[in-house]
């Protein structure tokens, strides 16, 4: 692999989180320490043993769909929906016919599917309506996208757990090499809230029990980490080639560099602890990017605040990075862990580190595990010319963007 081909560059992004709907609430939410997680306000949790997560609260759908679409839609193709709008703008960037859109999320309509089927037990009319199954399918946030713009080109959706957002990205960029589009819109969305999920990761021992101080809960790095908690939202790039970009006059955001995808073929929920093959692909997506591990100036980490996964990360980051210490942190303190979601809003925030010179603070980390700079307590001032971002999911998946300043 070497950077000897056109290059890739970011023209257009989209957020919707926990902390701020839009990339500049967002940002600027982020880098002044503000956190989203608190009690679950969207069912009744209080029998669940986990009643905290970081939902997605300033958020008015209407702004952004019909009334029409938004009754026959699952929350995350609706942030998928409103994060896509915002990083297309006012039109898009190539004819329709030659846009893409690649779709990244994990468990897409799984709490439409939960509260349905909790319905359907306890009704006496048993009715399911006819809009059910569109509503849960991962591709139906893409075809909702597709069909509201006209975008006509190559359209996939990844489900890789909590690497598909990246994914997405390694996707769209592998679509711009192939000539298959000019330009593509890389989605990541999630929304899992339901008691069913909970149940579930909270019997696996993944999910942080702070119910009582949910703002400390989510600790990544921390040595007393107790499991991450449950974020939702979605996050959009828009990608395509440089020549294609400065040919419409774009504003050009950054360049993304470099990417890369493998498997730990180690275990189904547990990651490898020696961090072998995220090793390996986080050497691999900087091989693709013509880049030596000394060049990176800051990576934001997957960095969940389980215990088993950061020590995976750590050990994959010290293999890679060796004496190098690039500044770290993760975003997951303030957001919860957003799943599919993750892997664009956090690259969102590594394009505006590099664009902006500030690095996000790792909220509730006090007692860093490892030797690592980690950007602790407040934001840093930092100017840095290539960031990463790493995702890791279930099943040993890996993942890695590298983005680059342009």
């Amino acid at each position: 692999m070497t950077a000897d081909r056109e290059k890739l560059v970011i023209t257009g992004m989209g957020a919707v989180t926990p902390i701020g709907c839009g990339v500049s609430d967002y940002w600027q939410n982020l880098i002044n320490g503000e956190c989203g997680v608190g009690s679950i306000t969207r069912f009744d949790a209080e029998s669940l043993a986990v009643r905290i997560a970081a939902e997605v609260r300033e958020f008015n759908v209407e702004d952004f769909m019909p009334k029409k679409m938004i009754h026959e839609t699952d929350a995350f193709t609706q942030y998928a929906y409103a994060a896509a709008a915002e990083a297309i703008g006012e039109k898009l960037p190539a004819s329709p016919d030659r846009v893409g859109i690649v779709m990244g999320t994990a468990m897409a309509g799984v709490a439409t599917t939960a509260e349905t089927q909790e319905i359907l037990t306890n009704a006496v009319h048993k009715n399911v309506g006819p809009r059910f199954v569109p509503r849960i399918l991962g591709n139906i946030a893409a075809a909702q996208i597709a069909i509201s713009y006209g975008i006509s080109g190559p359209s996939s959706t990844i489900s890789t757990a909590c690497a598909s957002g990246c994914d997405a990205v390694s996707m769209a960029a592998m679509m711009l090499l192939s000539g298959e589009a000019d330009a593509v819109v890389a989605v990541g969305s999630e929304s899992i809230l339901c008691p069913l999920v909970i149940y579930s990761l909270a019997n696996a021992h993944t999910l942080s029990r702070a119910n009582d101080d949910p703002l400390h809960a989510c600790r990544p790095f921390d040595a007393e980490r107790n499991g991450f908690v449950i974020g939702e939202g979605g996050g959009a790039l828009i990608i395509e080639t440089e020549n294609h970009a400065l040919a419409r006059g774009a504003d050009i955001y950054a360049e993304l560099a470099g990417w890369a995808n493998n498997n730990d073929a180690y275990h189904v929920t547990d990651p490898d602890p020696a961090g072998k093959k995220a090793a390996e692909c986080i050497e691999m997506a900087l091989a693709r990017a013509g880049l030596k591990a000394a060049e990176v100036g800051y990576i934001n980490a997957h960095g969940t605040g389980t215990k088993a996964g950061d020590s995976a990360e750590l050990a994959a980051l010290s293999t890679v990075f060796g004496k190098h210490r690039p500044a770290v942190s993760s975003t997951k303190g303030a957001t919860g862990h957003l799943m599919g979601g993750g892997g664009l809003t956090e690259s969102i925030a590594c394009i505006q580190a590099i664009r902006e010179g500030v690095l996000p603070p790792t909220l509730n980390l006090q007692t860093p595990e490892g030797d690592f700079d980690f950007v602790t307590g407040e934001c840093r001032s930092r100017q840095v010319d290539v960031a990463i971002n790493t995702a890791f999911g279930f099943g040993g998946q890996n993942a890695c963007l590298v983005f680059r300043k342009y």
